[in-house]
């Protein structure tokens, strides 16, 4: 167990309790345990390149953290009518069938290696963004309507560019074509 999947774990056990502040209204706490989640994440991520201490562990632990807290975190903001339902279903429904084609791909003797793609990295990126203004917003009662906005548009916008990207790349992986990103 290294230094990185420890704060990897560390990211796992908040999710459950930010999901718990959102649904209780202490938004400001919230706001900052999922900040501290956000760079968490960034140094982890530096301390397992920088000493050497990346894992196959940590290969998976990290980016299950990582959507654990992003899943859990946009249905509490979704159910508590802070994020729009309809971007709520079209984040979580790309997570579930990027999981059913990896499951299947697996059940079907032809797994495919995940490699996140610069998309889905930009997508994740604006997911946090969103995530942190909104729940600055109504912490803080700051008046961020128009960064939210864009953010709302960029976050779906990504998601289905995400969403295509995958699926392609699962397709041709299927079909057996070599495709080089």
């Amino acid at each position: 167990m290294t230094i990185p999947n420890m704060i990897s774990v560390f990211r796992l056990f908040a999710a459950p309790l930010v999901v718990w502040l959102i649904s209780t209204q202490q938004l400001s706490l919230a706001f900052w345990l999922f900040l501290l989640a956000g760079v968490s994440d960034g140094i982890d991520g530096f301390i397992a390149k920088r000493f050497n201490q990346a894992s196959e562990l940590g290969a998976h632990l990290d980016p299950i953290a990582d959507k654990v807290m992003l899943v859990a975190v946009f249905l509490a903001l979704g159910i508590q009518g802070m994020l729009p339902l309809w971007l709520v279903i079209l984040v979580i429904s790309r997570d579930l069938l990027i999981l059913g084609a990896v499951i299947l791909s697996w059940v079907l003797h032809q797994p495919i290696p995940m490699k996140p793609l610069l998309v889905s990295k930009a997508n994740t990126l604006a997911q946090i963004v969103l995530v942190c203004l909104v729940m600055a917003a109504m912490a803080f009662d700051l008046q961020l309507d128009i960064f939210i906005n864009i953010s709302v548009f960029l976050v779906a916008v990504l998601t289905l560019l995400s969403t295509l990207a995958y699926l392609l790349d699962w397709f041709r992986h299927m079909a057996g074509i070599e495709h080089k990103p």
